[in-house]
């Protein structure tokens, strides 16, 4: 397993030193960390080190442990005793309950659209709309990223804080088992199309469609993701 070095991914850690201030807590910590999952900087199976990462964000050792404990509880990181800390890789059960979990979170947030904010349903159409950009630039990891934060734009048009955080969490795990899935385009291309076609169903006002369309989607990629992982498992 890779241990966390000095890494492009530590670089990237550094950036949310700033939001941790001086009054730094555990949770705080878990946020940053849970960020970089979230954009794809941290793989599974990637070893953490107390050390650098304490280092780069400027934490103590208790602050950093107790964030570890709050991802583990989060299911992001698994502690091997006499090993460390190391970034969890997801499972076929994991990937089952995951999806059943967003058919009735997502799809039922999706009927806010109507009652939500324009800035919430800007929200929702930027982050296709940057997905889309980046597709086209061929940058396949930042389309994995656009597809995870228009996600969560759909959970944003309730209007919950509370329901916003817990779809974070699990996104943050989808993003771990996006890892399983090998060349990055090859996955994400067509879901690039589906999200455009559910904004599209959206702004003409067939939410109830947009819902079906969302229902046949998630079935698709669950389908997707089982099949490669039963054919290379992690």
């Amino acid at each position: 397993m890779a241990r966390a070095g000095s890494g492009s991914w530590l670089d990237s850690l550094s950036a949310g030193r700033t939001e941790l201030g001086r009054s730094s807590t555990a949770e705080r910590v878990a946020a940053v960390l849970r960020t970089r999952v979230m954009e794809g900087d941290l793989l599974p199976g990637l070893r953490l080190s107390e050390e650098a990462i304490g280092g780069v964000l400027g934490v103590s050792r208790n602050t950093l442990r107790e964030a570890f404990r709050l991802l583990t509880h989060e299911r992001l990181l698994v502690h091997e005793l006499g090993r460390g800390v190391f970034v969890r890789t997801p499972g076929i059960a994991d990937v089952v309950d995951l999806y059943a979990a967003r058919r009735v979170i997502e799809c039922g947030a999706l009927r806010s659209w109507t009652s939500a904010s324009e800035r919430a349903r800007d929200d929702v159409r930027d982050a296709v709309r940057g997905q889309g950009e980046a597709a086209a630039a061929e940058r396949w990891t930042d389309v994995a990223t656009g597809n995870i934060r228009f996600h969560l734009a759909i959970t944003r048009l309730v209007g919950s804080a509370r329901l916003a955080e817990e779809v974070e969490r699990l996104l943050a795990e989808l993003r771990l088992m996006f890892h399983h899935m090998g060349d990055p385009r090859e996955f994400h291309e067509d879901y690039v199309r589906l999200n455009r076609g559910i904004v599209a169903l959206l702004d003409a006002d067939r939410v109830a469609d947009a819902e079906a369309e969302l229902a046949r989607y998630f079935t698709t990629a669950e389908q997707h993701l089982l099949t490669r992982m039963r054919q290379s498992p992690a």
